[in-house]
């Protein structure tokens, strides 16, 4: 590696061609980048005390890759976004000096830094990628830009042309004369353009994990396997997951894929790392690349509901309705079963279904959602192949406590009180009741929610005598429940309404095509007893739609007893040969003990072989005893911990017993006091732990 402070401008005049490899992401500064670049072009032009202004590195690959030639070319590894935004003012300036202001004309400028002057073939020294390239020739050549045209490009060289319009030239070149670079030449047999490339800090727009994932697969390669691998995987991937919303689903999807693969969840912040440790666990890069692929369409199909399959794609999109992406890297693993026919198309839906109806009487039931992560990611290991239906409703109906599937009662009794009207998918409860086996479908949206009862508090005489002596309860009780909530297009004319006037009127609850509006056409009154009888048809109705998985009871006794041969070996204290009576250890893990389990109520110990757990949701921190410490690992990421006295150590992917990236020791009394404020950090993270 080569590295050299430069003038920037004099950097790019002579021949030489830069260009941006096919993996590098497309020209992404927006007009806030522009107008910095701007400004401080601007003031370094002005201030004659400024003598230069850094704007950054430029790093390429010199040597390696490309054959010898008049016009060298140069493999742009860092610096497009610069160089991109640089070549766009100066063609806004070509169109301004004209005459030339102190020497420097139009013609001068081009073909000093945007052209290599007499070439054809290598005209034009910077070659971006896609449709970012020919905008900018266009630009360069005063050609008419289209509507297909890079809408950046096109927007950032506008707001250079208006500004040097508005400002004077000789400003403008002033400070781009003062423009500092580092030029950073790599040598491919010498250097890693990879770890240079993550090391880097220059400004700009922060890299997303898809781009440092991308370059990782691709930046090593040769320029044909590059080209390859881009053209045949992941120009297709980025395609599928459409241009704007690439890197954003990208990162979800790998997060996906490698919890999957390493059966560990990462943080969405911290993909890229765990990806390169996964990937090198390959020696074909193909391979892997190949396999990501395959589950990029599954996660394509599932998200942005692409499934060619009308039945599938209803059942999934349903499933996006409850916002709950954490089920999908359990969804990937039985989607790719079913693509290659382990399971059947039926028995692939009914399992998609019962997930539905596992989320949705959970939320229906108010059962915190911070476990449901981890549930699905470990799900699919509870899966039998011999039995592939059976054994996953069993892993459903053997879930307990705060990860449970509600069974019927639990689901009616609180569906029954449940205040719908405020429930964040009450048109999804809604649509599925009205459509239940109706092949005309309604379409929730073009209606409104009806209250059957009035909102308004003051209600009229007419309706307090509806509702009896008792009025002020009833209507306090029912009034957002599932009883007294319909659907209407007549949300306006009903209004405060008295309940036979809504049901008789044009549009009505007897003139509506609505079924949730049928039986409300049959009724004389609307009172205490009539919602509840409404109600119990309702939720009658939501346990078919919504079914729990069915086994007899002799088949789960069975899985019961596999679940229970898991567990047969019981550990206590008295196993673990550091906390034995009479060990140095055991008064100070007593001491601890008690005052982790007083955090809070929720708080449970779990004695395990190597290890004692203390868990809400999951475990937050687990204890090692040893002859003359007692070992503490911490579920929460290094960089969160505040350790004000820096005892503790960062063991991220060091193969420790225990589960999180802190260790920590104690071996004292006196440390008691900071060691729980340690705990406690690492129990608020587990108990805030959202989807």
């Amino acid at each position: 590696m080569k590295a050299d402070e430069a003038n920037l401008l004099e950097f790019m005049n002579g021949p030489k061609q830069f260009i941006i490899p096919i993996y590098q992401r497309t020209y992404s500064w927006t007009l806030k980048e522009c107008k910095q670049l701007w400004g401080d072009i601007i003031k370094a032009g002005k201030d004659e005390k400024i003598s230069s202004h850094f704007l950054g590195s430029i790093v390429y690959i010199k040597k390696g890759l490309y054959q010898i030639s008049t016009i060298p070319k140069l493999l742009l590894i860092d610096g497009q976004q610069r160089l991109t935004t640089i070549s766009l003012l100066l063609s806004a300036l070509t169109e301004v000096l004209k005459p030339p202001i102190n020497e420097m004309s139009s013609d001068k400028l081009k073909n000093y830094y945007l052209i290599n002057r007499d070439e054809e073939e290598k005209r034009y020294k910077l070659i971006l990628t896609k449709s970012d390239k020919e905008a900018l020739f266009k630009i360069i050549d005063n050609k008419e830009l289209s509507d297909e045209d890079s809408r950046r490009i096109k927007e950032n060289y506008e707001f250079f042309a208006e500004q040097i319009s508005i400002n004077h030239i000789e400003d403008v070149l002033k400070g781009l004369n003062k423009l500092i670079i580092i030029d950073v030449s790599l040598d491919r047999e010498r250097d890693n353009p990879q770890l240079i490339f993550e090391s880097l800090n220059s400004t700009g727009l922060e890299l997303t994990q898809a781009d440092l994932i991308r370059n990782y697969v691709l930046m090593g390669l040769e320029k044909q396997e590059q080209d390859n691998l881009y053209n045949d995987y992941w120009s297709l991937m980025e395609k599928s997951f459409g241009y704007a919303k690439y890197s954003a689903l990208f990162d979800r999807f790998m997060r996906d894929y490698l919890t999957i693969k390493t059966e560990k969840i990462p943080n969405i912040k911290d993909v890229y790392s765990a990806f390169k440790l996964y990937a090198q666990n390959f020696k074909d890069i193909k391979e892997l690349v190949a396999d990501i692929y395959k589950h990029s369409k599954y996660f394509v199909n599932i998200s942005l509901e692409k499934e060619q399959d009308n039945e599938i794609k209803t059942v999934f999109s349903d499933i996006n309705i409850l916002k709950v992406d954490v089920s999908y890297p359990f969804l990937l693993q039985i989607y790719e079963d079913y693509k290659q026919e382990r399971i059947t198309k039926e028995e692939f839906i009914q399992i998609l279904k019962y997930i539905e109806s596992y989320v949705f009487r959970r939320a229906i039931c108010g059962i915190p959602t911070n476990s449901l992560n981890k549930t699905f990611a470990n799900l699919y290991k509870e899966i039998k192949s011999e039995n592939y239906l059976e054994s996953f409703k069993a892993a459903l109906l053997l879930k307990d406590s705060y990860r449970r599937f509600p069974r019927d009662e639990e689901f009616k009794e609180q569906l029954i009180v449940k205040d719908v009207y405020n429930f964040r998918n009450r048109n999804y409860l809604l649509r599925k009741l009205e459509n239940h086996n109706r092949k005309e479908l309604v379409s929730v949206e073009s209606y409104t929610i009806e209250h059957i009862i009035p909102q308004n508090k003051n209600l009229s005489d007419e309706w307090k005598e509806e509702l009896g002596e008792s009025w002020k309860e009833v209507h306090e009780k029912y009034l957002h429940t599932i009883g007294n909530l319909t659907l209407t297009g007549y949300n306006s004319e009903l209004s405060y309404k008295p309940f036979k006037v809504k049901r008789d009127m044009e549009g009505g609850f007897a003139d509506s095509p609505i079924r949730l509006n049928q039986s409300l056409a049959k009724l004389e009154h609307w009172n205490e007893n009539e919602i509840l009888n409404r109600v119990r048809t309702l939720v009658d109705l939501a346990v078919q739609i919504w079914e729990c998985p069915g086994l007899e009871e002799e088949v789960l006794n069975n899985y019961k007893s596999i679940e229970k041969e898991k567990l047969e070996k019981i550990y206590t204290i008295e196993d673990h040969p550091h906390l034995v009576e009479g060990e140095t250890m055991r008064p100070l893990f007593e001491e601890l003990r008690k005052m982790i389990l007083n955090l809070d109520s929720s708080v449970k110990e779990d004695i395990l072989k190597l290890y004692i757990a203390y868990k809400t949701t999951t475990n937050f921190v687990d204890i090692v005893p040893q002859k003359n410490r007692l070992r503490l690992s911490l579920n929460m990421q290094f960089d969160e911990v505040n350790d004000p006295k820096g005892i503790c150590k960062d063991v991220t992917d060091k193969g420790r017993w225990g589960n999180g990236d802190v260790e920590v020791g104690i071996s004292n009394f006196e440390e008691l006091d900071y060691i729980i404020f340690l705990i406690k950090q690492a129990f608020d993270v587990v108990s805030e732990e959202k989807l």
